[in-house]
């Protein structure tokens, strides 16, 4: 249904890799027409050996047998983040079947990271009732779903991915805030440290990115409260993105804003990677896979911008 939908709304040109048999009775079942939709049986394409050799030389370095190559490409996930490698497909989605670890592990041989990065991480689109919010409602969750326990280098790549993500897909400039317990050292511990030498190496590394950390997450969202606990700051009070100091409290930060606040969270979004590839939710319906094209599209778009 989804593919059926994007084709519809134009949101992008579909492929579905897998058995067309089988796609097409899982169609008709469903009542859905794919017209315009293209299908490869991957496993019997023409270019299968090609696809084998493409992986191979992309892999061979990690230890990998042309024999592992020809079994890896059976599964369609290898074989659609190829297509996106050989620039054949502008991205891929995928997972809803797969673990997130499986179709992250497919879209890092396949595509590998992107230049001047060491790391795929992810991202949520948090969509909020209150327009005064972020950018018109829209913030910038990361990491909530990738990166379990990251260093200090790593969160300041994600910070800095994140901030990409923010100009592609919002359109604005980001306000990215540094998460922590504390707010400009009203708190001293090693977790406080890891933020704000994080924070140190964005400015280094990207020093057109407006960031400031260490903040509290009132510090960064409520202007009376950041001029009181961060005066001067150019991001507290208005932050559109945060970068939270680990995944579990990335992840309970998004689940509350959903629950409590009433927010839509779209995603979660891989960033980091040298090609748009993202992944879904097993048991996502036909809306989160529409969501995931159109966002892929733009990431694509964005790519060939830089």
């Amino acid at each position: 249904m989804a593919a059926s939908l994007a084709v519809r709304e134009r949101l992008a040109r579909i492929t579905i890799l897998g058995s067309e048999e089988r796609i097409r009775a899982a169609a008709q079942q469903a009542g859905v027409d794919l017209s315009g939709v293209e299908l490869i049986d991957h496993v019997r394409a023409g270019d299968f050996d090609k696809m084998v050799s493409l992986l191979y030389e992309a892999r061979r370095a990690k230890g990998m047998t042309l024999d592992e190559a020809r079994t890896a490409l059976r599964d369609p996930l290898y074989y659609g983040n190829l297509m996106v490698r050989d620039g054949r497909a502008d991205g891929s989605v995928a997972g809803a079947t797969n673990t997130t670890s499986h179709t992250v592990r497919a879209a890092l041989h396949c595509i590998g990271v992107r230049s001047g990065f060491k790391l795929v991480s992810s991202f949520l689109l948090m969509a909020l009732r209150d327009q005064s919010i972020g950018h018109n409602g829209a913030m910038i969750y990361a990491d909530c779903g990738v990166v379990i326990e990251p260093s200090a280098a790593e969160l300041a790549e994600i910070a800095i991915a994140s901030a990409d993500s923010c100009r592609a897909l919002l359109g604005a400039e980001p306000r990215v805030a540094m998460l922590s317990f504390s707010t400009k050292g009203s708190a001293r511990h090693k977790l406080i440290d890891k933020v704000v030498e994080a924070t140190r190496t964005v400015r280094a590394r990207a020093p057109e990115i407006e960031i400031d950390g260490e903040l509290q997450a009132d510090a960064a969202l409520v202007p009376a409260i950041a001029q009181s606990k961060a005066p001067g700051s150019a991001v507290a009070g208005r932050a559109n993105v945060l970068i939270f100091p680990d995944l579990q409290s990335g992840n309970i930060a998004y689940k509350l804003t959903e629950r409590l606040a009433g927010a839509t969270a779209i995603g979660p979004i891989l960033q980091g990677l040298d090609g748009a590839a993202n992944d879904l939710s097993r048991g996502c319906k036909a809306e989160d896979i529409i969501d995931a094209i159109a966002i892929s599209a733009v990431q694509a778009q964005a790519r060939k911008a830089r």
